[in-house]
């Protein structure tokens, strides 16, 4: 099992990155390997819809979302991590995540996904939502604890202090590792769910 984990701040070793180390203390008993990539201050332009992908199965921009593309591939799991930007995630996780689910064409059926947000106070419920979506919108399972998965520090360090928060983040670790076998094993017997040629509708007439 391999557990891919997108750590959105700009802190080295800030409250996000202390989460990540909660969730880590989980894989590492259960013999789950980790890969994190630290994009908080990374400059990650946004998709400009040019198209390129639909031919060439990878971003026109060769930078971190293309490698990323390669590590989500052969991964079990994927887990974002984000601080809270005025209600919303760091505007280079949106960035990437917006290019990185569009124009990769790895199979992403049945990869489990987890989403955290991380803020002083507001916002983290709508940074979650946000995070869900791109897990929602490609039909990966998505691994919950006992509360949404949110924790709260502003300064180094004060996540330490919501007991809740880390202790809701290694619930969720598990309940991914058990998924991840569970989903493994499912394949083995039994293959992926029948999928059906996409069909796309509007509303303009």
């Amino acid at each position: 099992m391999k557990v891919l984990i997108i750590n959105g701040s700009p802190r080295k070793d800030g409250n996000c990155a202390r989460l990540i180390t909660e969730l880590e203390s989980v894989f590492a008993k259960e013999k789950v390997e980790v890969e994190e990539f630290r994009i908080g201050t990374r400059a990650i332009r946004g998709c400009i819809a040019c198209g390129h992908c639909y031919e060439a199965g990878a971003c026109a921009f060769d930078d971190e979302v293309n490698a990323l593309a390669k590590k989500l591939e052969g991964s079990d799991g994927l887990i974002v991590v984000s601080p809270v930007y005025y209600g919303s995630a760091n505007g280079s996780v949106v960035a990437l995540l917006d290019r990185l689910f569009y124009s990769s064409h790895c199979e992403k059926r049945m990869k489990v996904g987890a989403a955290f947000a991380v803020a002083r106070r507001g916002g983290t419920t709508a940074t979650f939502d946000e995070l869900n979506k791109y897990f929602t919108l490609n039909q990966m399972p998505i691994a919950s604890g006992r509360y949404w998965n949110i924790a709260f520090g502003r300064e180094k360090g004060q996540v330490e202090q919501d007991l809740e928060g880390l202790q809701n983040a290694r619930i969720v670790a598990r309940n991914m590792v058990f998924l991840m076998r569970s989903i493994a094993l499912g394949k083995e017997a039994y293959g992926l769910p029948e999928t059906e040629e996409t069909v796309r509708t509007h509303f303009i007439r």
